[in-house]
């Protein structure tokens, strides 16, 4: 079987575990792609390279959102940011969106950062991977008004009205460890209800360690955990669970 994890961030200057040894680990148990995700300049710069170093490993650029208030007004580092999503093994832009859960940036920032990026995935014509909390109804009119964007939204926690509105718009929804430890049952009959042609897996390393692993630094290769809970919970094989998100992944990210 093989599985992608298509969100970590095992590329963080403060990843506290060897890159090296961590996607040795996850190739073992049959992880044989990674997307390294960045939050930052500074790490989207470091996911490029490591895709570039590393034949398991992609890359997609991004600024998330508590980064507003730095970025929207740094014009050079938005133009460096610019400039890396035309680099080898960069296959999508995020983890962009809006948190208004934690405001650490401001909504206005926020927004004028996330169609900052919008316009860079129209460009290039690349992916997005979508952090949306508590910021749904904020979020949508803003991706309405772009045509033809794709993407994921990443470390789906919410319910089945959110995931209706996922789907109506033809994206993917990203599951992680939070579902093997969450005690929120909408949570989970969402997760049961999206269509497995839709469902992408995901670590979002070094948080969310699934079950049974919880305790330790999270890497890729957990994203087997998640898969084997998922797959258990709809009721289908992890066979076909493993097969169908793998393809979901390569599809949607070209890899």
């Amino acid at each position: 079987m093989e599985f992608v994890d298509t969100h970590c961030h095992i590329q963080f200057p403060d990843y506290e575990l060897d890159p090296e040894e961590v996607i040795k680990a996850a190739t073992d148990d049959g992880v044989t792609k990674i997307m390294a995700v960045g939050c930052t300049l500074s790490d989207s710069r470091a996911a490029v390279t490591m895709a570039q170093n590393n034949r398991n490993i992609w890359a997609s650029i991004g600024l998330h959102p508590h980064e507003g208030s730095k970025y929207v007004h740094d014009h050079g580092a938005l133009q460096q940011f610019h400039e890396l999503a035309s680099k080898p093994r960069v296959v999508a832009i995020g983890e962009t969106g809006l948190d208004y859960h934690y405001n650490h940036s401001s909504k206005q920032d926020q927004i004028k950062l996330l169609r900052f990026q919008l316009d860079i995935a129209q460009e290039h014509g690349l992916p997005l991977i979508f952090h949306i909390r508590v910021a749904f109804e904020a979020f949508w009119p803003i991706f309405d008004s772009y045509k033809g964007l794709k993407g994921v939204v990443h470390s789906f926690s919410a319910h089945r009205e959110q995931l209706d509105q996922i789907l109506s718009r033809g994206l993917y929804v990203g599951l992680n460890g939070i579902m093997t430890f969450t005690r929120d049952q909408r949570q989970l009959e969402a997760a049961r209800a999206a269509p497995l042609d839709r469902l992408l897996l995901e670590t979002d390393a070094p948080f969310l360690t699934p079950v049974p692993f919880r305790g330790t630094i999270c890497q890729p290769k957990h994203v087997v955990e998640t898969a084997k809970f998922l797959a258990e919970l709809r009721g289908e094989s992890l066979e076909l669970f493993a097969a169908q998100t793998t393809r979901n992944a390569t599809t949607l990210f070209r890899l």
